[in-house]
């Protein structure tokens, strides 16, 4: 079972979906404007200290591209820029740098180019590191391509009711997995074999895809959104978890209200710390899929956790004439294509914020 491309293609790419089959097609990232995401960062700015918080707008630009672009405006080094995640080109994204705090004062005038302008700069005591963020925030256009976008939203709208309830499964989505998973192919060379620049990418793919399949087994049992006897359930917003060795009518109601989730593993050394049937599903898993697991464990990498389920937050929907434009926010770390694949069917690949 660890075969085959088909298989780690299916979890990676096209894994089970928990709410029943898309409700419509629609196109997606029309324009730039279509997708718009904004970071909101997890720390207040200290507003003293040797760097600077930049909040950035950009069009139609990565991230790193964006990033040389302020060392270049800043006259610092490129590996001086700090930033705390990365955003998809085809979007508009308001995201946040850091740069080394000049001597002389800039303004955010002085940090644009095309398809990017400095908002406005903080002062801060260090480089911003990845992660640092508490979630980020989307407005994501949905385009009819049958009807009105009345009719669309009209046709959601029980779909959206249910996942505003439930939340979705969190999968990783398909970036992590590179152009058309191209990283999943990589997965059978060995470490030594790989490029440095590949290396962090191909092991990326490899944890992704484990807890992928791990995640798409507990849609198929229905397990998902409530704890087994085992599990290790994760606190909603936060990276802390605790061992559910027996379930209770308390913690199923807080599951229920969306405050503890359940968790799969992000594979590593040793045993994951999960317990009875939670724990010998995921060492099934990995049994099945040895590659991905043994170039996770060849790394050194550590087990760690990720909750199972996206709760998704202040979820809303607005039509316009031939559109929907849906608003929601997600912890750091979850993909709005989660969100996505459990309303529509989009036309051709989808890459991911």
């Amino acid at each position: 079972m660890d075969g085959g491309l088909p298989g780690l293609r299916e979890v990676a790419l096209a894994p089970a979906r928990a709410h029943g089959p898309p409700l419509a097609m629609a196109a997606l990232r029309s324009e730039p404007e279509d997708f718009v995401v904004e970071e909101e960062l997890g720390f207040a700015a200290a507003g003293a200290g040797q760097h600077l918080l930049v909040r950035v707008r950009k069009r139609n630009a990565n991230t790193a591209w964006v990033a040389a672009q302020l060392a270049r405006l800043a006259g610092c080094r490129p590996q001086e820029v700090g930033y705390a995640g990365l955003k998809d080109r085809r979007a508009v994204a308001v995201q946040w740098f850091s740069l080394p705090r000049p001597r002389t004062p800039l303004e955010p005038a002085a940090l644009r180019g095309e398809g990017f302008e400095a908002l406005e700069l903080i002062p801060h005591h260090r480089k911003l590191p990845r992660g640092a963020l508490a979630g980020n925030r989307f407005a994501i256009r949905l385009r009819a391509l049958a009807g009105s976008g009345a009719q669309l939203e009209q046709r959601l709208a029980p779909r959206l009711a249910l996942i505003a309830r439930a939340g979705v499964p969190n999968y990783f989505g398909p970036q992590r997995f590179g152009r058309e998973g191209a990283n999943l192919a990589r997965m059978s060379a060995p470490l030594p074999a790989l490029k440095p620049a590949e290396r962090g990418f191909v092991l990326s793919a490899a944890r992704s895809v484990l807890f992928n399949a791990v995640l798409a087994a507990r849609v198929g049992a229905g397990s998902w959104g409530r704890l087994l006897g085992g599990d290790l359930a994760s606190l909603e917003g936060r990276g802390s978890f605790f061992a559910v060795p027996a379930v209770d009518a308390t913690l199923e109601g807080r599951a229920a209200a969306l405050e503890i989730h359940p968790t799969g593993p992000l594979w590593g050394e040793g045993r994951p710390p999960s317990a009875a049937e939670v724990q010998a599903l995921e060492e099934r898993t990995a049994a099945a899929f040895a590659t991905a697991a043994g170039l996770c464990v060849a790394a050194g990498m550590a087990q760690e956790r990720r909750s199972l389920r996206l709760a998704v937050h202040e979820l809303r929907a607005t039509a316009e004439a031939e559109a929907v434009v849906l608003g929601f926010r997600l912890a750091r770390g979850c993909y709005a294509t989660a969100v996505l694949r459990e309303l529509i069917e989009v036309p051709g690949p989808v890459a991911d914020a």
